[in-house]
């Protein structure tokens, strides 16, 4: 079974999508087969691996009315082995619409049951917000992992997010564990910066990743080009950085080195 990890924050400006879009890249290009699930109405992880938002006529949004299948709007992506649920705008109303219906939380959950086996590793970007949306990604997943900036309201509204995990691990999903915290937009040559990473690393104990994603103009500059940092400038420090980040995800020893063009097509 494929392991399934929502990256939320209700935050925004964390790099969540950043992240997203860049850890399934590397996942995939260390041979995992990947679905990304874009869940969040502003589409930009969408936008990001190159796919035009407002072409979109098959996404998310269907998926969670139940009007199509998940695999009915998969689309490939530049990499092998990896595939995107798009959203577009729609997803907007799917709040609304939902908000009357039994199950509702279940719905990303339940769309997944045929594909779960079929992906080494299903990522989801959930909205910057704590609503349905979310909640339907956290109840979906085995694991959360939790971007946080290096900057000084990091830890604005961290209590409310891991207070919002535990009421869905104790009320809708058992399952549901903290993946790990990531630290993003790191800029070491600031005090502020390394006081902020060690008060995250006090408030997360054992639960910080190693790998520390710093800023890097490539970085911001990679969604404006639709590609994901591996393929617009694999030597950046970025990208380096994000290999790191998988491979601590897939439980091995870090070990620096650019990334191979292989599976890239």
């Amino acid at each position: 079974m494929g392991r399934i990890i929502t990256i939320c924050n209700q935050k925004g400006g964390t790099g969540k999508t950043t992240s997203a879009i860049n850890l399934a890249t590397c996942l995939a290009l260390a041979h995992k087969k990947i679905l990304l699930i874009d869940l969040d109405p502003q589409a930009n992880a969408t936008s990001g691996l190159g796919i035009n938002k407002h072409n979109v006529q098959k996404s998310t949004y269907h998926v969670l009315l139940e009007e199509l299948e998940i695999k009915e709007i998969f689309q490939p992506t530049a990499v092998n082995n990896f595939w995107l649920a798009p959203s577009n705008l729609d997803l907007t109303g799917a709040e609304v619409e939902l908000v009357s219906i039994l199950g509702r939380e279940y719905r990303l959950k339940k769309a997944l049951q045929k594909e779960k086996d079929n992906f080494d590793f299903i990522i989801i970007d959930s909205p910057p917000s704590l609503g349905l949306l979310t909640i339907n990604g956290l109840c979906a997943a085995g694991s959360v992992l939790i971007p946080v900036q290096c900057e000084y309201y990091a830890l604005e509204g961290l209590t409310q997010l891991v207070n919002t995990v535990n009421l869905v691990k104790n009320n809708l999903n058992p399952e549901l564990k903290i993946e790990g915290v990531l630290l993003t937009m790191a800029d070491f040559r600031t005090n502020l910066a390394k006081e902020v990473i060690q008060e995250v690393k006090n408030y997360f104990p054992d639960k910080v990743y190693q790998t520390i994603i710093p800023r890097n103009v490539r970085l911001t500059e990679a969604p404006s080009f639709g590609k994901p940092i591996a393929l617009y400038d694999r030597d950046s420090i970025g990208a380096h950085k994000y290999e790191e980040l998988s491979q601590e995800v897939l439980g091995l020893p870090i070990t620096p080195k650019t990334i191979a063009s292989e599976g890239v097509v």
